[in-house]
Formats: structure tokens, C-alpha cells, sequence
């Protein structure tokens, strides 16, 4: 190894440590993203309301995560180091603190800042104790100063969330099928917030391109993007190409040429899904359907439709372009294709499934008090407890929202090294029983960013990966602000 390659390795390691992504992350979901998932449940309004009161609800607004502290037998509260937690049993985490307040007929009238829960704290992340220490001061705190951190105690034992790797939300990804009723698929993961929405795009032997998101199966795409606003044939087609005239295009027009405007468009949806109510309930709950779950990464309000409209074009002109081979088809291990959820991602699942049980179990404890014929105060029906044990069950057992498990493993201490390779673990989401080939091999894309040689034999390999030593995973980063940069740059847009 040359001179100056073991310098520059050496002084990287002495800046950057191991797991400096997850932390990362982990500062990212305390900082951001918990204020974020309560801004999408910022208000909370009861079906069962006192008699006197025109309109009650509950408002949430800023959530703040203090230092691990314990709160001992006498209710004392003090601060707690790492080393306390492992011999007395203990989980290191600290307190959640939501500031609350209720509305009574739009009048703010009670605010309280509330504890709701704990929430465990990855160490040596910014809300650890340990992050302020110098070497010395931790060797006097009973911890080994050169463990890099990145994992959680919970119940006296070190727990560290293993990073999953799964397809790319909000990208459209077209394939050939084997198999299958369509030769081409084109599918796509719409993600906003707490919806995660599968869209499937299909040609079909009619030559009819069909959608199919949700409960809504096998919807003509024209009809779709027409019930979006975007209704002369004109328009779909410069939204479809320009330059190129597509005749599969012409075909699907022609087929609804009778559908002039949006609301015979919304009609013929709803009859397909098969809404049977009144007219007017029809286009109701069908324009309800389409805002939300439709494209919900783009938008959730009636604003947002054309967009859509101009979104499904370009998604349509993508799958012909592929199906025509004028363009590859794409490679779903191409790790372009792909996203890495780490500490922070992952907490935030469980926090946002955790945070609706709890907000549930608040409108009934509010309902279950008016019934009686009292007006309960909001400190009374938030239970602190119902969060916590839940979050704690999650870590302690790998169980996780969506159904998946293992996702929290006990840390692997065995020797140094193995701690480190366990704290850089990628697991894939595929099943290990089956045979999935094209995934457990190599990909060229896998350069620099995981390691081509640490993998299990036998049934897991390829599915559980390892991070390269020099591997740094970027953040997720708003789309005004990659604009704002492409701009600078000198992007120009189309008017």
C-alpha cells in the first residue's frame, strides 16, 4: 500500500467513524422527522362531543426529546450513562415532550406540554451523553472509547437496528414479464407520509394501457388522466411526446373519445370500481379515492390534479418507450433503483404506527369520559405509558410496523471486528427460502458501496450484504432544493 494511501485511510478513520450515516440518520429522525409525523396528525377531532359545544378538538403542536434520564422508585428523575443502563437492566432512552391543546368551538382554551413516552437514544448521537466526552472522560464513564456507538440498550441489552435495502418509492420502474396477462409491467411505490401506495401500469391484448392502484383495478389510463382535467386529445398527446406521434397513443383515445370532460370521466371510474350510489355520492367518494391515493407523492388536494395528469403522461410514455425497445428495460438491482432505510427511517415507521394507536386510545378515553357526562381534561386521557411499551416491545423483539421481523437485533460482541461488521449489516427484504438469482449476485453498481465478499453461505447469501468501509450513505433531500441548486446551475425549465 503506498505511503500516502495508509495517511489519508488513517486520518478518514480518525474524522469519520464506522457508522457515522446511522447516527446521522438517527439525528435527522429526533430533529426533523418526529416533528414532521406530528404535523401530519396535527389535529385530532372526536365523533362524540359534550352537548354544549358546537365543535371540540385537540390540537398538536411542537414535540421535543430531552437527555436519557431514569426516574427512580421515590419519582426522583436524574440523568443516566450507558454504563448504568446495561448492569441495572435498563433501557437508555429519554422523554418525550408534546405541547397540546384543546379548541373549543375554534377557541384555544387548555395548552399543556405533556409527556407522551420514551424514546430509546442511539449512542453517541447528539442526544447521548457520551457524544460531548474526550477520550479520558470516557474511560472514567466506564465506557470504551474506541466503540463507535450506532446502537441502542433496551431492557439492560446493546440492540442495533440492522439497515433494510428495498426498491425506490416514487420511481417508475418498467420490466419485461415472463409470465403474465401484460409482456411489459410497469410499476411504481407512491410514499407520503404514512401511505405507501403500489400503482401498476399494464398493456393489455385489447391494446388498452390500464392502471391499477389500490382498490381501484384495471382502470383505462385515458379515462384516469381525462378525470385528472386533462381532456382535449390534443393535450394529452403534447404531454405524451412532441416530437413523436405514438399510434398506441391514438388507439386509446379513440377508444374514449366520448368521455369530453372530467366529471364523465370520474362517472365511468366509479361505475368500473364499482360505486353504485347516487350520482352525486358517486363522483364524491371517487374524486376522494383519486386525490389521496392517487400519485399521493405528488399531492393530496384537488390543486395537485392536472400535475398528476402530466405525471401519468410521462409515466405512459416511459412504458412505450420501453415496450418498443427504444430504451432498456430497468434493472431492479441497480442501486440507482434502490434506498437504504436506516436507524432513522425505520424509527420513524414505528413511531408514525405507534403515534396513530396512541391518538386512537385518546379519542376514547376522551368519548368513553363525555358519555358519563363529563369534560375531560387533555391530561388525563393521554397515557404516557401506551407509546413507550410499544416502542420497547418493537426493539426488544425485532417485530416491526408492516409486519416485518428481525429488523432489531442483539449486538454481536463476540470480538471487535464482528461488532463492527454487525453495526454496518444490510439485510434485503426478500424472502431467504426463495430462489430471487438475480438479486443474491454481485452488481456492478455494489462498487464502493457494499463489500463483494462478506455475505452468510448458504440460504442468505446475497440477501444479508455489509457496507464498504469507506461507504457513506447521503440523506434524503427536498426537491425545492435540488431545483434551487439545478437552477443555479443553470437548469432551464420549459414554459
Amino acid at each position: 500500500m503506498p505511503k500516502y494511501a495508509k495517511i489519508l485511510i488513517k486520518k478518514y478513520f480518525e474524522e469519520n467513524s464506522l457508522v457515522k450515516s446511522d447516527i446521522e440518520s438517527f439525528n435527522y429522525f429526533v430533529n426533523t422527522e418526529l416533528q414532521k409525523i406530528i404535523n401530519e396528525n396535527k389535529n385530532i377531532e372526536p365523533t362524540i362531543i359534550p352537548p354544549n359545544v358546537e365543535s371540540f378538538k385537540i390540537r398538536l403542536d411542537k414535540i421535543e426529546v430531552k437527555m436519557p434520564e431514569i426516574t427512580e422508585a421515590d419519582g426522583s428523575r436524574r440523568p443516566i450513562m450507558p454504563v448504568e443502563a446495561r448492569l441495572r437492566k435498563l433501557s437508555y432512552a429519554a422523554p418525550i415532550f408534546l405541547e397540546v391543546s384543546s379548541h373549543i368551538n375554534d377557541v384555544q382554551r387548555e395548552t399543556l406540554t405533556t409527556q407522551i413516552g420514551n424514546l430509546p437514544i442511539m449512542l453517541k448521537s447528539n442526544r447521548c451523553h457520551l457524544t460531548k466526552m474526550n477520550r479520558n472522560e470516557l474511560i472514567e464513564a466506564g465506557e470504551d472509547p474506541d466503540c463507535p456507538g450506532g446502537y441502542f440498550i433496551i431492557n439492560g441489552t446493546e440492540r442495533v437496528l440492522v439497515n433494510i435495502e428495498d426498491l425506490a418509492s416514487n420511481r417508475f420502474i418498467v420490466e419485461k414479464q415472463k409470465i403474465g396477462v401484460s409482456d411489459y409491467v410497469g410499476k411504481l411505490f407512491s410514499e407520503r407520509g404514512q401511505y405507501k401506495i403500489p400503482h401498476t401500469v399494464e398493456r393489455l391484448k385489447d391494446g388498452i394501457y390500464y392502471l391499477t392502484f389500490t382498490r381501484v383495478r384495471r382502470i383505462p389510463l385515458i379515462a384516469v388522466i381525462k378525470a385528472l382535467g386533462l381532456t382535449k386529445d390534443e393535450d394529452i398527446m403534447k404531454h405524451i411526446s412532441i416530437k413523436k406521434q405514438f399510434d398506441e397513443v391514438l388507439i386509446n383515445l379513440f377508444e374514449f373519445v366520448n368521455i369530453k370532460n372530467e366529471e364523465d370521466a370520474m362517472d365511468y371510474i366509479a361505475k368500473k370500481v364499482g360505486i353504485t350510489q347516487a350520482k352525486e355520492v358517486r363522483l364524491e367518494r371517487i374524486q376522494e379515492i383519486i386525490d389521496k391515493y392517487l400519485l399521493p407523492n405528488v399531492g393530496i388536494t384537488k390543486e395537485e390534479r392536472l400535475t398528476k395528469a402530466q405525471n401519468l403522461c410521462k409515466m405512459l410514455r416511459k412504458f412505450i418507450a420501453v415496450s418498443t425497445e427504444e430504451i432498456p428495460e430497468d434493472d431492479k438491482d441497480h442501486y440507482m433503483n434502490k434506498r437504504v432505510k436506516m436507524s432513522g427511517d425505520l424509527l420513524a415507521d414505528l413511531f408514525r404506527m405507534n403515534l396513530k394507536i396512541l391518538i386512537g386510545d385518546i379519542l376514547y378515553n376522551f368519548q368513553r369520559l363525555v358519555k358519563r357526562g363529563k369534560f375531560p381534561s387533555i391530561k388525563v386521557i393521554i397515557r404516557d405509558k401506551l407509546l413507550t411499551s410499544r416502542i420497547y416491545s418493537s426493539m426488544a423483539t425485532g417485530n416491526w410496523a408492516g409486519g416485518r421481523k428481525g429488523i432489531s437485533q442483539r449486538i454481536q460482541r463476540i470480538n471487535h471486528l464482528l461488532t463492527l461488521s454487525h453495526l454496518q449489516r444490510v439485510a434485503s427484504p426478500l424472502s431467504a427460502s426463495q430462489e430471487n438469482f438475480a438479486a443474491r449476485e454481485l452488481h456492478a453498481t455494489h462498487l464502493g458501496r457494499l463489500c463483494p465478499s462478506e455475505t452468510p453461505e448458504g440460504t442468505n447469501i446475497g440477501l444479508k450484504k455489509n457496507f464498504a468501509l469507506l461507504a457513506n450513505v447521503s440523506k434524503d433531500m427536498p426537491a425545492e432544493e435540488v431545483l434551487k441548486l439545478l437552477k443555479n446551475a443553470g437548469l432551464q425549465t420549459s414554459k
